[in-house]
């Protein structure tokens, strides 16, 4: 494992993510000062969420056919870019092009960094997990940074939010200098090509095997969104209790998803993949259920840590899964298991947020719990896949001639 080159990796999946987080912390900003509804913000966050799901695959066939490296920081450079220039915007046309230009940025980085973090963790699932949980760290960190900028200086003030950026494609461009000077060498992800050609052992790609990790993923998918979506209000309107409380029990998932994250490669390095993913999907429908129905704000606190955990363990495993069933493409496999598959739930959204106004809060939460059913079948099918490292079979020793008999 190269430490250092993960823990760079890490970093810049923080920034990356901190756009896509500052999406929906932007939407209150919006209404207030442009007056937009709630139609209208709908369809700027679905400007992010869409377009990006839809592209990402197709940066990952990019990756596959040729290293981009320099594909992850023209992803987050251009995702700060459109979220700056959503700011400044002065038409609703203009600001949803804006915020669609950042979606593309950050399905840019995707495919390319998950590939250079593979490469440089190795087998290793905690480097993955890693890698993973800074993510979610920078979606974490975005409502505070947004809140601060926008709330001090208003949306004019939005060009600010670009400034992480900057840094990171600064430390980007002098790295590899830096390396080189110091004798480091980086991992370098195979293409498609590399990964196939001649001399080394044939891969073959398990479309089957991935498709039940896609649909085990889309399962994944639709209750976490309506989770981050509705537990709030879920806390607030059907358990009595007070906005901060909710705002608390949103904090309590996320960092329990972070936990999880990271306890998914731990078990998955000493106790192989499956048993996290397993694990998890089959702790995840009781704590999710207990979400559900939980009569008290206490039990909806445990539920929700609980739930937190569950839901990430898989999260990890399922990425070094996805790129060993298509170990030809680990591009495309990242791309959509990361990208489309997941963004299933966000576009998914909008019907759980009108069937939680037409049948409450707890029918919305109840029918993502049954769709989260077909996640635990699928991932419980899940099966691990190893590779073949590519090093030639150790040649077994010939016997020693026995020796001839004397004769007289």
């Amino acid at each position: 494992m190269k430490k250092g080159q993960l823990g760079f990796l890490t970093g810049s999946h923080v920034v990356n993510d901190l756009y896509q987080g500052a999406v929906p912390a932007l939407l209150p900003f919006l209404m207030s000062e442009r007056g937009y509804s709630y139609s209208a913000v709908s369809g700027i966050a679905l400007a992010a969420t869409g377009l990006s799901s839809v592209v990402q695959p197709v940066f990952g066939m990019l990756v596959d056919r040729a290293a981009r490296d320099w594909l992850a920081p023209a992803g987050f450079l251009t995702a700060a870019g459109g979220i700056a220039a959503a700011g400044v915007a002065d038409s609703y046309l203009l600001t949803w092009l804006c915020v669609a230009i950042a979606g593309i940025g950050i399905a840019a980085y995707h495919p390319a960094a998950t590939n250079q973090a593979r490469a440089a963790g190795g087998r290793s699932q905690r480097a993955m997990s890693l890698f993973s949980v800074g993510g979610t760290l920078g979606a974490s960190l975005a409502p505070a940074l947004v809140t601060l900028v926008i709330g001090s200086l208003g949306l004019s003030g939005a060009y600010l939010l670009a400034v992480p950026a900057v840094v990171m494609a600064l430390l980007w461009a002098v790295r590899g200098p830096w390396m080189r000077s110091r004798g480091h060498t980086p991992a370098q992800p195979l293409t498609a090509a590399a990964r196939t050609g001649s001399g080394g052992p044939q891969l073959v790609d398990d479309w089957r095997a991935f498709g039940t990790l896609v649909t085990a993923t889309v399962g994944w998918s639709i209750p976490y969104v309506t989770v981050v979506s509705l537990l709030s209000l879920h806390v607030q309107r059907d358990l009595h209790a007070s906005s901060g409380a909710g705002a608390a029990a949103l904090t309590s998932f996320t960092l329990g998803g972070a936990a999880g994250t990271l306890l998914g490669g731990w078990l998955g390095d000493h106790h192989g993949r499956t048993m996290p993913v397993r694990t998890g999907y089959l702790l995840g429908l009781p704590a999710l259920a207990a979400l559900v129905f939980a009569p008290t704000f206490w039990t909806a606190e445990i539920a929700v840590v609980v739930c937190g955990i569950a839901l990430f363990l898989p999260f990890a495993p399922q990425v070094t899964l996805a790129q060993d069933y298509l170990p030809t493409r680990p591009g495309t496999a990242s791309g959509l298991t990361l990208g489309l598959a997941m963004s299933v739930g966000g576009l998914a959204s909008p019907l759980f947020g009108r069937l939680a106004d037409a049948h409450g809060l707890r029918t919305a939460l109840g029918v993502g719990l049954a769709v989260f059913v077909i996640a635990v079948v699928a991932g419980l099918r899940l099966r691990d896949r190893t590779l073949p490292t590519g090093e030639p079979p150790t040649p077994k020793p010939e016997p020693e001639p026995e020796p001839e008999p004397a004769t007289v």
